[in-house]
């Protein structure tokens, strides 16, 4: 592991920076996460999140916010604020999530095709679905050369938190990830680093058929679930690849 001057540099100068926590960062750092979901015919999708951040990362954000002299006391998610961003993300519908607590939220998100969804004006996507008589696909794919440019196109505010936490998914370093854990451990301390190390994502996705084949995950009839270490996420020392055939 390298602790070098250009990645404290990197780091002080993201924490200067005004933070915003938005669905990325509900899905890419230290929160209990879970996403059920139905893919319909023609590639539409409705999902429902149901998140809650881990009291390190909510002390942590609440911190930064004290930093930047903003109040501490209103809640850590503000769903509000997240719906509104991810309303405006290509291929989605519509998004509606709520506050359950200071740390918590659930809601739904409505896609109109997933093969559309985050894609970049250029048309580079990470979901390439394909629809046919006989037989359809999802194939998601996240690497360290697709995410910088997917957590641009979501939220340039996420992409500079995620700068301060120094995550190889967007600065780009050959961390491992017992390098990263390593990292966050000295420069966060231990216990955040082992919120990162324990937290998963889970998914459980219905689609239109009986599944035929499926990678990454398990399935039974027409559910697929999945479950992702939220480390992998965030280092992507080897790419992410999950496929559904159906």
């Amino acid at each position: 592991m390298n602790m070098d001057n250009k990645k404290v540099t990197v780091t002080i100068s993201a924490l200067i920076k005004k933070v915003t926590v938005t669905i990325l960062l509900l899905l890419s750092f230290s929160c209990s996460a879970r996403i059920d979901g139905v893919v319909r015919e023609g590639g539409a999708a409705e999902l429902t999140l149901r998140t809650a951040l881990e009291p390190r990362t909510s002390a942590l954000i609440r911190s930064f916010r004290g930093f930047m002299g903003e109040a501490t006391d209103t809640p850590v998610l503000d769903g509000r604020a997240i719906s509104l961003s991810m309303a405006a993300a290509p291929g989605v519908r519509s998004v509606s999530l709520v506050n359950t607590g200071p740390e918590a939220m659930d809601g739904g998100i409505s896609i109109t095709n997933v093969g559309d969804f985050l894609a970049s004006g250029g048309g580079n996507r990470f979901i390439t679905f394909t629809e046919g008589r006989d037989a359809s696909s999802i194939v998601v794919v996240l690497d360290r050369n697709s995410a910088p440019d997917l957590i641009a196109r979501l939220s340039p505010e996420v992409e500079e938190y995620l700068m301060a936490l120094m995550a190889p998914a967007v600065t780009g370093e050959p961390d491992s990830r017992l390098e990263y854990i390593a990292l966050i451990s000295a420069v966060y301390g231990r216990p955040l680093a082992n919120e990162i190390s324990e937290a998963r994502i889970h998914a459980s996705i219905e689609f239109p058929r009986p599944i035929k084949t499926i990678r990454g995950g398990t399935s039974a009839g027409r559910q697929a679930e999945f479950e992702v270490p939220l480390l992998d996420v965030l280092v992507l020392e080897q790419p992410l690849r999950y496929e559904v055939s159906w």
